[in-house]
């Protein structure tokens, strides 16, 4: 944290009069979260000002039936399955007794080394080319993220209406919006009081800073949305503690050269012509209202769980207790009712290279960022 913008809103943030009580400030994204873990800015704030992450990662919230149900499909003959590399990893309850697995089988990298064909992509355009190169095969897109992977997602989905898909490519949808578990979170008396909210800079480009406008509104605490750099999170934390200091809490955009008053509206046009919006799982936490994408009617023909109709109802009943892992506290950790270094795993016999839950997966786990920063 060198630059000298970056230095500007520090320098403005330690002239700012001091806390009286301590401050605990949410942030609701993995790539929030890895900035300030990674420029250690927890380190040069003022005393008192806490910053704790929040429900920021697509994977870790991702459902274990989903998961498991993507297994079950890659485990059948003649199937390419395609996931972002992330989910790979992410490990699933084995002491369940369903007959579809192998024992053995607890994750898509251990179905993979078992033999069936999956394959990591980056964008949903590699799911095309794939499908195009293996017309004998049946291709499914496991498709898992928050507004700003599911607006490309549906960006190739409409290419249904033009028929330019592959007809050998489905897709296995675990879209999530990501405003619900926030509103959630900040309604629930068992999470950590939160006094001030940083808003993710990437969803509010695409869905509009409006969409946030609910956090001063609703719960009346300060809050701001921030980019990625230091100098934006900083920007944002000194708009925060001078609304808290003022007693006038509102929604300042302090990524006004990406995210836009109403945000992306084509990317909204593609969401809302190829998703309905329903009541979804989180992992570990339950089922939160209005917070899950699925297929539109006029796609059906491409859902996974219509080819995979038995399986899928298999899958779902066997894993309708959407577990974590014993003694793991990530869903605690999503919801702000904790740290990562206060779960009993954490870096014991948890770790990236050994994860047992799925924020110590993904590069936008709360517990990876920490433990790859060094914290203890």
């Amino acid at each position: 944290m060198n630059t000298s913008g970056a230095q500007l809103w520090l320098d403005k943030i330690h002239q700012l009069p001091e806390l009286a009580a301590p401050f605990n400030l949410l942030n609701v994204c993995g790539g929030h979260e890895r900035s300030i873990t990674h420029a250690g800015l927890r380190g040069v704030l003022p005393k008192g000002l806490n910053l704790i992450p929040g429900p920021g990662c697509p994977v870790c919230v991702c459902p274990e039936a989903d998961i498991a149900l993507a297994i079950a499909i890659a485990m059948q003959a003649n199937v390419v399955l395609l996931a972002f590399g992330d989910l790979l990893r992410v490990p699933i309850n084995r002491t369940n007794p369903c007959k579809l697995l192998p024992k053995s089988v607890k994750s898509l990298s251990q179905a993979k080394a078992a033999g069936a064909d999956i394959q990591p992509i980056a964008s949903p355009l590699e799911a095309k080319k794939i499908a195009a190169q293996q017309p004998n095969k049946t291709v499914v897109f496991f498709a898992a993220g928050f507004e700003t992977t599911m607006a490309p997602v549906a960006a190739l989905l409409t290419e249904f209406f033009s028929h330019s898909l592959p007809r050998n490519l489905l897709f296995l949808i675990s879209g999530r919006k990501t405003w619900p578990a926030v509103r959630k979170l900040l309604a629930d008396a068992e999470s950590a009081p939160i006094h001030g909210l940083i808003a993710p800079g990437h969803v509010a480009t695409v869905m509009g800073a409006h969409e946030w406008q609910f956090i001063p509104d609703e719960f009346k605490i300060p809050s701001a949305i921030a980019g990625f750099e230091s100098e934006s999170l900083l920007r944002a934390f000194h708009s925060i503690l001078q609304q808290q200091i003022s007693h006038k809490p509102q929604l300042e955009n302090c990524y006004p050269q990406a995210v836009k008053t109403h945000g992306n509206l084509h990317a909204q046009t593609l969401l809302d012509r190829c998703f309905k919006v329903t009541s979804s799982q989180w992992r570990g936490i339950g089922s939160i209202n209005n917070s899950g994408f699925t297929l539109v009617p006029a796609l059906a023909e491409l859902d996974a769980h219509n080819h995979y109709a038995d399986i899928s109802l298999a899958i779902h009943e066997a894993y309708s207790q959407n577990t974590m892992p014993k003694n793991c506290k990530c869903a605690e950790v999503v919801m702000a009712k904790g740290l990562p270094n206060q779960c009993p795993l954490y870096g014991t016999s948890c770790s990236p290279r050994q994860p047992l839950g799925p924020c110590m997966v993904s590069d936008e786990g709360a517990c990876r960022i920490w433990w790859s920063a060094g914290h203890e």
